[in-house]
Protein backbone atom coordinates (compact mmCIF):
# COMPACT_ATOMS: atom_id res chain seq x y z
CA UNK A 1 0.00 0.00 0.00
CA UNK A 2 1.42 3.37 -1.01
CA UNK A 3 2.01 5.86 1.80
CA UNK A 4 1.03 9.44 1.16
CA UNK A 5 3.10 12.27 2.60
CA UNK A 6 1.53 14.22 5.42
CA UNK A 7 -0.23 17.38 4.42
CA UNK A 8 1.18 20.72 5.46
CA UNK A 9 -1.67 21.17 7.94
CA UNK A 10 -0.91 17.83 9.55
CA UNK A 11 2.80 18.71 9.78
CA UNK A 12 1.97 22.01 11.41
CA UNK A 13 -0.35 20.23 13.81
CA UNK A 14 2.40 17.75 14.70
CA UNK A 15 4.89 20.57 15.34
CA UNK A 16 2.33 22.35 17.51
CA UNK A 17 1.78 19.18 19.55
CA UNK A 18 5.52 18.67 20.00
CA UNK A 19 6.02 22.32 20.99
CA UNK A 20 3.16 22.09 23.47
CA UNK A 21 4.60 18.93 25.00
CA UNK A 22 8.03 20.59 25.29
CA UNK A 23 6.48 23.65 26.94
CA UNK A 24 4.62 21.48 29.46
CA UNK A 25 7.81 19.54 30.19
CA UNK A 26 9.77 22.77 30.73
CA UNK A 27 7.11 24.03 33.11
CA UNK A 28 7.22 20.79 35.03
CA UNK A 29 11.02 20.98 35.28
CA UNK A 30 11.03 24.42 36.88
CA UNK A 31 12.27 23.98 40.46
CA UNK A 32 9.86 24.70 43.24
CA UNK A 33 10.82 27.12 46.04
CA UNK A 34 12.89 25.28 48.64
CA UNK A 35 12.22 26.06 52.30
CA UNK A 36 14.74 24.57 54.72
CA UNK A 37 15.50 24.72 58.43
CA UNK A 38 19.14 24.33 59.44
CA UNK A 39 20.35 23.52 62.95
CA UNK A 40 24.02 23.13 63.81
CA UNK A 41 26.29 22.88 66.84
CA UNK A 42 30.08 23.05 67.04
CA UNK A 43 33.01 23.50 69.40
CA UNK A 44 33.75 27.07 68.28
CA UNK A 45 31.63 30.19 68.56
CA UNK A 46 28.80 30.38 67.68
CA UNK A 47 28.22 27.10 69.50
CA UNK A 48 24.67 26.75 68.16
CA UNK A 49 22.85 28.00 65.09
CA UNK A 50 19.29 27.73 63.84
CA UNK A 51 17.91 29.40 60.73
CA UNK A 52 15.01 29.12 58.31
CA UNK A 53 15.96 29.68 54.68
CA UNK A 54 14.03 30.09 51.43
CA UNK A 55 16.00 29.35 48.24
CA UNK A 56 19.28 30.15 49.97
CA UNK A 57 18.08 33.44 51.50
CA UNK A 58 17.80 33.53 55.27
CA UNK A 59 14.38 34.60 56.53
CA UNK A 60 14.57 33.94 60.28
CA UNK A 61 17.24 32.98 62.78
CA UNK A 62 17.12 31.98 66.42
CA UNK A 63 18.90 34.21 68.91
CA UNK A 64 20.16 31.69 71.48
CA UNK A 65 21.35 34.20 74.15
CA UNK A 66 17.92 35.90 74.08
CA UNK A 67 16.01 32.63 73.44
CA UNK A 68 13.81 34.16 70.72
CA UNK A 69 13.37 34.20 66.97
CA UNK A 70 14.59 37.15 64.92
CA UNK A 71 13.69 38.13 61.36
CA UNK A 72 16.25 39.24 58.82
CA UNK A 73 13.78 41.72 57.32
CA UNK A 74 11.83 44.06 59.63
CA UNK A 75 8.52 43.45 57.82
CA UNK A 76 8.52 39.75 58.71
CA UNK A 77 6.96 38.56 61.96
CA UNK A 78 9.24 36.01 63.64
CA UNK A 79 6.85 34.85 66.37
CA UNK A 80 4.38 32.76 64.36
CA UNK A 81 3.43 29.06 64.56
CA UNK A 82 5.80 28.14 61.70
CA UNK A 83 8.81 28.87 63.92
CA UNK A 84 10.21 26.01 65.99
CA UNK A 85 8.89 26.19 69.62
CA UNK A 86 11.39 26.94 72.39
CA UNK A 87 10.93 23.48 73.89
CA UNK A 88 11.90 21.83 70.62
CA UNK A 89 14.92 24.10 70.32
CA UNK A 90 16.19 22.94 73.73
CA UNK A 91 15.66 19.31 72.70
CA UNK A 92 17.60 19.87 69.48
CA UNK A 93 20.44 21.48 71.46
CA UNK A 94 20.82 18.47 73.74
CA UNK A 95 20.65 16.00 70.86
CA UNK A 96 23.15 17.96 68.79
CA UNK A 97 25.62 18.15 71.70
CA UNK A 98 25.43 14.39 72.22
CA UNK A 99 25.94 13.65 68.53
CA UNK A 100 28.81 16.14 68.36
CA UNK A 101 30.61 14.42 71.24
CA UNK A 102 30.10 10.97 69.69
CA UNK A 103 31.28 11.91 66.19
CA UNK A 104 34.19 13.95 67.56
CA UNK A 105 35.49 10.93 69.52
CA UNK A 106 35.08 8.65 66.50
CA UNK A 107 36.71 10.93 63.94
CA UNK A 108 39.37 12.78 65.94
CA UNK A 109 42.87 12.12 64.55
CA UNK A 110 41.42 9.68 62.01
CA UNK A 111 39.53 11.78 59.50
CA UNK A 112 40.65 15.11 58.01
CA UNK A 113 38.65 18.12 59.06
CA UNK A 114 36.35 19.51 56.37
CA UNK A 115 37.06 23.19 55.77
CA UNK A 116 36.13 25.81 53.23
CA UNK A 117 38.40 28.63 52.09
CA UNK A 118 36.56 31.87 52.96
CA UNK A 119 36.12 34.32 50.11
CA UNK A 120 36.12 37.93 51.31
CA UNK A 121 34.78 40.97 49.48
CA UNK A 122 34.09 44.56 50.55
CA UNK A 123 31.65 46.90 48.83
CA UNK A 124 29.69 50.04 49.63
CA UNK A 125 25.94 50.08 50.23
CA UNK A 126 25.01 53.43 48.64
CA UNK A 127 26.57 55.38 45.75
CA UNK A 128 29.80 56.97 46.89
CA UNK A 129 29.85 60.64 47.86
CA UNK A 130 33.02 61.77 49.59
CA UNK A 131 32.37 63.33 52.98
CA UNK A 132 28.89 61.81 53.35
CA UNK A 133 27.94 58.95 55.68
CA UNK A 134 27.71 55.50 54.13
CA UNK A 135 28.05 51.83 55.01
CA UNK A 136 30.73 49.34 54.02
CA UNK A 137 29.68 45.70 53.76
CA UNK A 138 32.14 42.85 54.24
CA UNK A 139 30.84 39.65 52.63
CA UNK A 140 32.34 36.29 53.63
CA UNK A 141 31.23 33.33 51.52
CA UNK A 142 32.24 29.65 51.28
CA UNK A 143 32.49 29.56 55.06
CA UNK A 144 32.71 26.14 56.72
CA UNK A 145 32.67 25.44 59.62
CA UNK A 146 30.36 28.41 60.29
CA UNK A 147 32.75 30.20 62.63
CA UNK A 148 34.80 33.32 61.91
CA UNK A 149 35.95 36.54 63.52
CA UNK A 150 35.73 39.71 61.41
CA UNK A 151 37.79 42.81 62.19
CA UNK A 152 37.83 46.18 60.44
CA UNK A 153 40.66 48.67 60.01
CA UNK A 154 40.94 52.19 58.63
CA UNK A 155 44.35 53.30 57.39
CA UNK A 156 45.89 50.39 59.28
CA UNK A 157 44.24 51.26 62.62
CA UNK A 158 41.63 48.86 64.11
CA UNK A 159 38.03 50.14 64.07
CA UNK A 160 35.41 48.95 66.56
CA UNK A 161 32.83 51.75 66.59
CA UNK A 162 30.01 51.56 64.06
CA UNK A 163 30.58 47.84 63.49
CA UNK A 164 27.75 45.28 63.42
CA UNK A 165 27.92 41.65 62.32
CA UNK A 166 24.97 39.49 61.33
CA UNK A 167 24.69 35.84 62.37
CA UNK A 168 26.02 33.20 60.00
CA UNK A 169 23.52 32.13 57.39
CA UNK A 170 23.31 28.75 55.57
CA UNK A 171 23.21 28.97 51.78
CA UNK A 172 23.07 25.30 50.81
CA UNK A 173 25.14 22.17 51.22
CA UNK A 174 27.92 22.71 53.73
CA UNK A 175 28.34 26.39 52.92
CA UNK A 176 27.59 29.40 55.07
CA UNK A 177 27.93 33.15 54.58
CA UNK A 178 28.58 36.00 56.96
CA UNK A 179 28.13 39.76 56.66
CA UNK A 180 29.66 42.56 58.69
CA UNK A 181 28.81 46.27 58.41
CA UNK A 182 30.88 49.38 59.11
CA UNK A 183 29.44 52.90 59.27
CA UNK A 184 31.89 55.21 57.51
CA UNK A 185 32.30 58.72 56.12
CA UNK A 186 34.62 58.12 53.15
CA UNK A 187 37.30 60.66 52.43
CA UNK A 188 39.95 60.83 49.74
CA UNK A 189 43.01 58.77 50.66
CA UNK A 190 41.23 56.44 53.11
CA UNK A 191 42.01 52.73 53.01
CA UNK A 192 39.59 50.33 54.69
CA UNK A 193 40.20 46.64 55.23
CA UNK A 194 38.12 43.69 56.38
CA UNK A 195 40.02 40.78 57.93
CA UNK A 196 38.50 37.33 58.49
CA UNK A 197 40.05 34.71 60.75
CA UNK A 198 38.66 31.20 61.13
CA UNK A 199 39.51 28.85 64.03
CA UNK A 200 42.79 26.99 63.61
CA UNK A 201 43.98 29.04 60.63
CA UNK A 202 47.24 30.98 60.73
CA UNK A 203 46.36 33.26 57.82
CA UNK A 204 43.51 35.70 57.51
CA UNK A 205 41.23 36.33 54.61
CA UNK A 206 41.63 40.00 53.72
CA UNK A 207 39.90 42.48 51.44
CA UNK A 208 40.50 46.21 50.92
CA UNK A 209 38.27 49.06 49.86
CA UNK A 210 39.50 52.48 48.71
CA UNK A 211 37.08 55.33 47.86
CA UNK A 212 37.64 56.29 44.25
CA UNK A 213 36.74 59.81 43.19
CA UNK A 214 33.11 59.65 42.05
CA UNK A 215 32.12 61.39 38.84
CA UNK A 216 30.14 64.57 39.72
CA UNK A 217 26.48 64.33 38.83
CA UNK A 218 26.49 67.70 37.03
CA UNK A 219 29.33 66.45 34.83
CA UNK A 220 27.31 63.33 33.97
CA UNK A 221 24.29 65.49 33.10
CA UNK A 222 26.43 67.72 30.88
CA UNK A 223 27.96 64.66 29.21
CA UNK A 224 24.52 63.13 28.58
CA UNK A 225 23.21 66.39 27.11
CA UNK A 226 26.25 66.70 24.86
CA UNK A 227 25.82 63.12 23.64
CA UNK A 228 22.13 63.73 22.91
CA UNK A 229 22.94 66.89 20.94
CA UNK A 230 25.65 65.08 18.97
CA UNK A 231 23.28 62.26 18.08
CA UNK A 232 20.65 64.80 17.00
CA UNK A 233 23.12 66.61 14.75
CA UNK A 234 24.19 63.27 13.25
CA UNK A 235 20.60 62.39 12.37
CA UNK A 236 20.06 65.83 10.83
CA UNK A 237 23.15 65.39 8.64
CA UNK A 238 22.09 61.91 7.56
CA UNK A 239 18.61 63.18 6.73
CA UNK A 240 20.03 66.06 4.68
CA UNK A 241 22.29 63.70 2.74
CA UNK A 242 19.41 61.33 1.96
CA UNK A 243 17.21 64.22 0.81
CA UNK A 244 20.01 65.57 -1.42
CA UNK A 245 20.58 62.14 -2.97
CA UNK A 246 16.84 61.78 -3.60
CA UNK A 247 16.71 65.13 -5.45
CA UNK A 248 19.79 64.22 -7.50
CA UNK A 249 18.29 60.89 -8.60
CA UNK A 250 15.02 62.61 -9.60
CA UNK A 251 16.89 65.16 -11.76
CA UNK A 252 18.88 62.38 -13.44
CA UNK A 253 15.69 60.56 -14.38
Amino acid sequence: MERKPCSRGAQLGLWACLWGAAAVASLQEEPLPLFSQVFFCQRDSPFFGLAQVLDGDQLFWFDFPSACWQSRLPDFQPEVPSRMPLGNVSTQQELCQRLLAIFTNLSEEQLPEAKGIPQVDVFIRHPLELGKANTLICSVSNLFPPSAVITWAQNGEPVTQGVSTAPVSPVGGLKFELFSYLEVTPRKGDVYSCSVRTPGDEHNGLAYWVPNDPVPSDFLETLACGAAIAVGILFVLLGSILIAKSHMSQRTE
